[in-house]
């Protein structure tokens, strides 16, 4: 079978009548029919560097409160087993809190940054399509 044979009965050139075509092709003027399916939007990339905030915000405290509920703590327990334990298990959590909370900030960045992105992409394709700004 040749390729253009092929080619034809892949994309709709052949006699059985089901060919590939764009959906909504058989909208009036030949355009895409009904209301658009794909928005970029920025309200949730907006929403979504809000809660990183909250993040950031809430372990930040997380980490003061660990502090401060475990200030002294260390003389009062002195010559315990259980002194060498509670550092350890405090180090650990200050690591992981300090982790979430400087990640929760830089994220909280990169989706402010989407969302402003997609928000100004949106407006600039609708004017596209609209004629109001040249290609």
């Amino acid at each position: 079978m040749a390729l253009n044979q092929k080619w034809s009965e892949l994309f709709g050139h052949d006699s059985s009548g089901t060919g590939m075509r764009l959906a909504s092709a058989d909208a009036p003027g030949n355009g895409g029919g009904g209301e658009p399916d794909l928005k970029a939007a920025q309200g949730p990339w907006t929403s979504a560097s809000g809660v990183a905030n909250g993040l950031h915000t809430s372990s930040a405290s997380a980490l003061t409160e660990l502090d401060a509920a475990l200030e002294g703590v260390a003389g009062g327990t002195e010559g315990f087993s259980s002194s060498a334990g509670l550092t350890e298990i405090r180090t650990s959590w200050k690591e992981r809190l300090t982790s979430v909370r400087d990640e929760c900030t830089r994220l909280e960045g990169a989706l402010k940054s989407a969302g402003k992105e997609f928000g100004e992409q949106e407006v600039k394709t609708k004017q596209r399509f609209e004629g109001q700004v040249p290609k």
